[in-house]
């Protein structure tokens, strides 16, 4: 099949990253074709910056001759992909390739090479990934070859699948959570048949490795807006049996925004949050899952506990998922205390609690968070006097206020020599006990006076 005219096609050097534009130049050094291909083509062409993965090289050259023209590479499947290179200066190259019968609905059966870049082409998931750009064997100058029609759809602003949809998804049902995340980041439409067999299909995402899904929602949240992923989730059926919790949202009742349900206030406060703080991936996961426990907690209009529902429920879905431990903890802090109710009545000795309480290292996100639950919320950012409350922590900061054991004149070393005792759990809540003291009144935070409370209270 012939490559389809360019319209889009840029001067070259293509626009990716240096390292990649040197493995090609390698493959084609040798005598073989070699082509740029998938999301850095897509992004490429339009201009976008490509923050996904790592860049994707398509060749004539067979897995071995890759191997031997990139030593210290490795195989990073069963398919012959070879991954060259150290982190962040990484490649993958890949043999064209034909698919066979996809028995998993997620990976193909079996594989056989090809010598042309059409038929590796013609086997991918989307149109506008279903581009490359490269040099033919022997040949000196670089071209799009575009066998599906994607530069056309990009012109339209459409996501479509190659060929048949139906057939697409039930090959790998992977694509269909990638069509949503695809369509979100890059703006587009998704093409009526496609979007379709996406509702047909969508019960075939229980093939979905759960980390895979994790991987993709990480994806979605880095989109603009990040809700425009999870809008489309809904609207073709798929938001149910990815994230069931998020689903239960939709048509809960909120009092705040006119026509709008729970979902929508959870969408609205994401959206804030990528505004407020666009490089915080854990502040717009909070957001998002915020309030995860308000309809298993409605009853009499109200959400009582929602807050430590929502963290149990948040914490299980992002282990299901496989989400970074130390992210999904914070995020979980933060969904626990988010709602914190300040008064300006508040003394010095309560602001200092409240920052003992959710933690000095937590204090300024969950202030992010409210006000993307404000923004979402239909109230100013900055309601309920949090540049107050932000001014009071800060002049808290400022004083080296003592909130956490490791400011404590003593330790329990101290406290065993001073009291002759053993350790045991004693121990622990005569710490917690001195530290709440000087949190009331950091002037006692002294070694002398600790130690004589220590002796007061083990009498």
């Amino acid at each position: 099949m012939a490559p389809a005219a360019s319209s889009i096609t840029p001067s070259p050097p293509f626009p990716v990253a240096q390292w990649a534009m040197e493995a090609l130049e390698r493959l084609w050094s040798a005598g073989h074709a070699a082509y740029l291909v998938g999301g850095v083509v897509r992004d490429g062409s339009l201009g976008r910056q490509t923050g996904d993965g790592v860049p994707d090289l398509a060749t004539s050259a067979l897995p071995d001759e890759v191997l031997r023209l990139f030593p210290g590479g490795g195989y990073e499947n069963r398919f012959g992909t070879v991954l060259y290179g150290t982190r962040p200066k990484e490649v993958e190259i890949t043999t064209f390739r034909r698919d066979h019968r996809y028995g998993d609905h997620r990976r193909p059966d079996e594989v056989t090479f090809t010598d042309s870049i059409e038929e590796d082409l013609v086997r991918r998931d989307f149109t506008i990934n279903a581009i490359a750009w490269g040099r033919a064997a022997g040949s000196g100058e670089a071209k799009m070859v575009d066998p599906t029609g994607g530069q056309a759809d990009m012109a339209l602003r459409r996501l479509r699948a190659v060929g048949d949809p139906d057939v697409r998804f039930d090959e790998d049902a992977l694509r269909l959570v990638r069509a949503a995340r695809i369509a979100a980041q890059v703006g587009f439409a998704i093409e009526d048949g496609t979007l379709a067999a996406m509702k047909r299909h969508s019960g075939d995402v229980r093939y979905v490795a759960a980390e895979r899904v994790g991987q993709e929602l990480g994806r979605m949240l880095r989109a603009a807006p990040p809700s425009a992923a999870f809008r489309i989730l809904a609207a073709t059926d798929l938001l149910q049996p990815l994230f069931p919790e998020l689903a239960a949202q939709r048509g809960v009742p909120q009092d705040k925004l006119p026509g709008h349900d729970l979902w929508d206030h959870c969408l609205a406060a994401l959206d804030a949050a990528a505004v407020i703080a666009p490089s915080d991936e854990r502040l717009r996961m909070a957001a998002l899952l915020h309030d995860i426990g308000k309809p298993a907690t409605f009853a009499d209009g109200h959400f009582v506990g929602h807050d430590a529902e929502g963290a149990r429920m948040a914490g299980a879905l992002l282990n299901r998922v496989a989400y970074p431990s130390r992210d999904a903890d914070h995020v979980v802090r933060l969904i626990a205390n988010h709602m914190f109710s300040y008064e300006p009545a508040w003394s010095d000795a309560a602001v200092r609690r409240f920052m003992r309480r959710v933690g000095v290292d937590l204090v300024d996100d969950l202030m992010l968070l409210r006000m993307a639950d404000n923004v979402g919320s239909g109230v100013p950012a900055e309601a309920g006097h949090l540049p107050e409350l932000r001014e009071r922590v800060e002049e808290q900061r400022r004083s080296n206020a003592p909130l956490a054991l490791a400011d404590l004149a003593v330790d329990g070393h101290d406290l065993l020599r001073e009291l002759g005792r053993e350790p045991g759990p004693w121990l622990g809540a005569l710490l917690d006990r001195l530290l709440e003291s000087v949190v009331a009144d950091p002037s006692r935070n002294t070694a002398e006076r600790l130690l004589a409370d220590a002796r007061a209270w083990s009498a």
